[in-house]
């Protein structure tokens, strides 16, 4: 739901825009505590302090689906990631979302990577703990120091042996980087539980790829440099159905980006 950021609406208003433009489903994102701008209804994500139920109501109500929650957290900061991610399973499971996707975010300054790999594997065992029993999948993307390569992901999508800890993979974040999002994307596809249909303009591409590890948003699907019909013939390989969840940063891009993808069936 990151087309409708910039909007200035409420995640009401963006999940009926969504369906009025022809997604079946939507990926809401959540936070803690309260904040002005979602109160107000100029913001489109939900507090964890809400009923669950607002979600599922409101999708119901412009008849579209959950395909998960934008529940990023740092993983490397305990202090934040397993209580956080706990409570987005629960939030999850009685709102209908399938899927809770994160990252490990970014690190604290003294850490070691000895000590984040340990943190992020208490995290993660906390987090299993609590979506094992509900059937929550998490999904790790590919989004920060150590997920910005195919081996680092890997590494951390393996620190919990859990059948509910799989891979969200970005097709952008992973262009940015400077690898190679086919062959990536072919590597974790036995593991994959969600994508981020993300774009990026070549523009962009020529500006940040190999500079940076991902982007909030990219550009329409089809605008850019990612070859859509290679991925979802990828994705066609999968275990399991995936929803591409596309992110992008207007509206315009969003109608744009649906009927590209829809055109290749």
């Amino acid at each position: 739901m990151e087309y409708v950021r910039h909007a200035d609406k409420s995640f009401e208003w963006g999940v009926q825009k969504a369906a009025d433009l022809g997604y079946d489903y939507v990926e809401p994102m959540v936070h803690w505590g309260r904040e002005l701008l979602s109160e107000a209804g100029y913001f489109h994500s939900v507090s964890m302090l809400e009923d669950p139920l607002r979600i599922s109501r409101a999708c119901a109500k412009a008849g579209i689906k959950l395909s998960g929650l934008s529940a990023h957290t740092p993983l490397t900061k305990p202090e934040i990631g397993v209580e956080y991610l706990k409570q987005a399973i629960r939030f999850a499971a009685e709102c209908g979302a399938p899927v809770v996707n994160t990252d490990e975010g970014p690190k604290q300054p003294w850490t070691t990577e000895v000590e984040d790999f340990t943190l992020m594997r208490y995290t993660l065992m906390e987090a299993a703990k609590v979506a094992e029993p509900r059937g929550i999948l998490i999904g790790i993307e590919c989004h920060q120091q150590y997920s910005k390569y195919p081996d680092g992901l890997d590494r951390i999508q393996k620190l919990v042996k859990s059948p509910v800890i799989g891979i969200n993979f970005d097709t952008g974040n992973s262009y940015l980087a400077g690898e190679d999002p086919y062959k990536w994307l072919n590597r974790v596809v036995g593991r994959l539980v969600h994508l981020h249909a993300k774009d990026i303009s070549v523009q962009q591409s020529a500006d940040e790829r190999g500079k940076v590890t991902g982007t909030p948003v990219g550009c329409a699907c089809g605008d850019g440099v990612i070859d859509w019909a290679r991925v979802i013939k990828i994705c066609r390989k999968a275990k399991r159905d995936i929803v591409f969840s596309v992110e992008c940063g207007t509206i315009d891009q969003a109608e744009r980006s649906i009927k590209h993808l829809k055109s290749l069936g």
